[in-house]
């Protein structure tokens, strides 16, 4: 087993005190101890950092050892997960200026998930009218690097995303409990599906009602 050969899950949150997971690996490789560091690997199950140790059988069980149904991808189009969310004061929309391509960071509050990660990511379309943005989240490297601006505290109304993995067949109408692969705390969310789109890549989904476990 080298350090070398260590897999990193390259979602640059920072969270181990470095800006990139690339960074992070080159201290590991010097100083081992900090591997530690990595909340996403601090877990017996989650996936083994060294490829050649079996990781256990747990493929539909999140962090906190709860079940599943299904991975949520991104679309391969998107530099990220793509979320539908409102500001908690929808007028920000309009009083920041969001636009296409804008850098952001908000958190989703209360009923709508109440994740205590902060989301960063760009914007991808925005209603003016009523406050609604869609953006795709992407991890906190672009924002300290260009700038943000800062929504605050928003809700969650909808997740947009592909299905490749799945041990149910998802139906219209049907909660079911699903990871998104990015999620950085590796925890399972909740919705319902009212989009089915069947492609080549998978079936592409959409979710609303959203909570966290």
């Amino acid at each position: 087993m080298e350090i070398g050969d260590l897999v990193l899950p390259e979602l640059d949150c920072g969270l181990c005190g470095y800006k990139t997971c690339s960074t992070f690996k080159q201290s590991v490789v010097k100083k081992p101890d900090l591997l530690k560091r990595c909340v996403m690997l601090s877990d017996p199950r989650q996936a083994s950092p060294f490829p050649d140790v079996s990781p256990c059988d747990s493929s539909w069980i999140d962090s906190l050892g709860r079940e599943f149904d299904f991975f949520l991808e991104h679309f391969p189009e998107d530099p990220g997960p793509r979320e539908v969310i409102l500001p908690h004061n929808p007028q920000l929309t309009r009083e920041l200026g969001i636009e296409v391509g804008d850098v952001m960071i908000g958190r989703p509050l209360g009923m709508s998930c109440g994740c205590p990660v902060t989301h960063c990511g760009v914007v991808t379309e925005v209603d003016p009218r009523t406050g609604v943005i869609v953006w795709c989240v992407t991890g906190p490297l672009r924002p300290r690097q260009e700038g943000y601006k800062d929504i605050g505290y928003y809700s969650a109304e909808a997740y947009e995303g592909l299905v490749q993995e799945t041990r149910v067949e998802p139906k219209i109408g049907a909660r079911y409990f699903f990871q998104p692969r990015l999620c950085m705390l590796q925890w399972r969310h909740s919705g319902l599906v009212n989009f089915i789109n069947h492609t080549p890549e998978g079936l592409r989904l959409r979710l609303e009602g959203l909570w966290i476990g």
